[in-house]
């Protein structure tokens, strides 16, 4: 199985990165609601078990 993380930037311009990994359906839902609550630039990316993205900058 893969991992998935995601990264984003809030509405008020604050970067983040997920603290779980999800499978890739789980984080295309996120995505999906993370977009609807106003989060710009949002990425699902793989990672390693263990490893999570730190967010972007």
């Amino acid at each position: 199985m893969q991992n998935y993380a995601l990264t984003w930037t809030t509405s008020d311009g604050t970067p983040r990165a997920s603290a779980v990994a999800y499978n890739k359906a789980s984080a295309e839902q996120r995505k999906t609601e993370l977009k609807g609550a106003g989060a710009t630039s949002v990425e699902v990316v793989l990672v390693r078990p263990g490893q999570l993205p730190e967010p972007k900058a």
